[in-house]
């Protein structure tokens, strides 16, 4: 059924591009500094690998900020209450800023046992905690700016997210390459790039947020009643990012057990499997806000019929990200001066990479949609299905004692899941609820 006249194609297009860009600016960035890095060693590559799964962890348990954020502002939008929309956003910022401060408070002194829960040798931990150390103080940043951006997403504007991202991302491989190849800081330098760009990227984010409440007649104070309830609404979706953030992480850990090398390419393809996956959440991020602002209209047939579409072109991009990486394999471990063990273990685990591309593609759209339908209890409990059906999997690996391309094939496992559950959700209609 073709779409209505309201979301074509191009709507589509005009939010899921810019949101591409955003969104595959960080991973590029992310392997330029695992470029940079990569000049310091094999013990420090292992060691962003450790600590940026750590690192990221933390963040993205808090990508409700994001997610839950936009959906919430975009149903406002449809339903045609500016106000309320960017006061939403406004007590997000709030939650975002109190949440961050917390973690520094907490992560500064669980650092060494954090990395060593991943069970890495000596070189790669030390290293590892320094990296994370610094790096936490720039959380509080971070999580404004991916509450900032779910604030700019639910008022339908991808196209300042990108603007941002691509200059705080920027900043941060130039800063990273000075502190690190110039001033000789090791791997402290590439976590103080990254901690002085997101910085920088925050203020963009207050200062557009504080212009859209000035113009709406917004008070940008506290109001603990508002950050309670974002709070609320996004445990839900704190769970759904925790459970699948515990697969990945049950996949470093795996890797770490494997030796140095075989946890340095697992490291790489991991990034190289996030730059993929950002790519094709651009399409979901259009669905978030397509979805809450059709939804907030009232409009079921507008849900349905952009679902589909995104759907479609979520497996045919993925079938592209997969033939590029397929092609690109051969040159990939040259990108990150690997040696020849890692390059090896690289090279070999890229083919299962490429094959769940198209996989991929699928679950990303239905999870952006689902999201800006705000079907949050959904999802939790699906995070929590799918986890367990990859946990024997992962055993498996390390009881028959596999390799790299057993660990990414025990990830196949958790993306199948995935596929089944959110597919059988989104072809029903208890998601499809409408109003403000």
């Amino acid at each position: 059924m073709a779409l209505t006249p309201r979301v074509g194609g191009r709507e589509i297009l005009r939010l899921a591009v810019p949101a591409f860009g955003a969104l595959v600016a960080e991973p590029l960035f992310i392997l330029a500094d695992y470029a940079i890095v990569g000049r310091l060693g094999t013990g420090a590559l292992g060691a962003l690998g450790v600590a940026g799964a750590a690192l990221t962890s933390l963040v993205s348990v808090c990508v409700f900020l994001a997610y839950g954020t936009t959906a919430a502002v975009a149903r406002q939008v449809g339903a045609g209450d500016l106000p309320r929309a960017v006061k939403r956003g406004v007590d997000g910022l709030w939650l975002a800023a109190g949440i961050g401060v917390v973690l520094i408070a907490a992560g500064w002194p669980l650092a060494p046992w954090i990395v060593e829960l991943f069970g890495a040798s000596p070189e790669v931990s030390a290293q590892a905690v320094t990296y994370l150390r610094v790096s936490l103080l720039g959380t509080p940043a971070m999580l404004v700016i991916l509450a900032g951006t779910g604030v700019l997403r639910g008022l339908q504007d991808t196209v300042t997210p990108l603007a941002v991202s691509v200059g705080s991302f920027a900043l941060n491989a130039l800063l990273n390459a000075v502190f690190v190849l110039v001033l000789h800081w090791g791997i402290a330098g590439s976590a103080w790039g990254t901690v002085l760009a997101q910085a920088l990227g925050a203020v963009v984010y207050v200062l557009v947020v504080v212009r859209a409440a000035r113009e709406h007649h917004v008070p940008m104070r506290p109001d603990p009643a508002g950050i309670r309830d974002s709070g609320t609404a996004g445990i839900a979706l704190l769970i759904r990012t925790v459970c699948m953030r515990v697969v990945l992480i049950v996949a470093t850990v795996v890797a770490t057990r494997m030796g140095d090398a075989p946890l340095a390419a697992h490291a790489i393809a991991t990034q190289i499997w996030t730059l993929t996956a950002f790519a094709l959440d651009a399409i979901a991020i259009a669905g978030q806000a397509i979805t809450g602002r059709a939804l907030g209209a009232g409009d079921v047939h507008l849900t349905r019929s952009a679902t589909r579409t995104m759907v479609i072109w979520g497996v045919g991009y993925g079938v592209v990200l997969g033939v590029v990486i397929t092609l690109a394999r051969p040159v990939l471990p040259g990108l990150f001066d690997a040696d020849p063990a890692v390059a090896a273990a690289l090279v070999s685990v890229l083919w299962v990479v490429a094959a769940l591309q198209p996989v991929a593609g699928v679950v990303f759209v239905l999870d952006g949609v689902l999201i800006g339908a705000g079907d949050r209890r959904f999802l939790a409990w699906a995070s929590a299905l799918t986890t367990a059906a990859y946990l024997p999997a992962a055993y498996a690996v390390v009881h028959t004692g596999g390799g790299l391309v057993a660990l990414w094939l025990a990830l196949g496992v958790w993306m199948a899941a995935r596929l089944l559950t959110l597919g059988a959700r989104a072809y029903g209609r208890a998601w499809l609820v409408t109003g403000a």
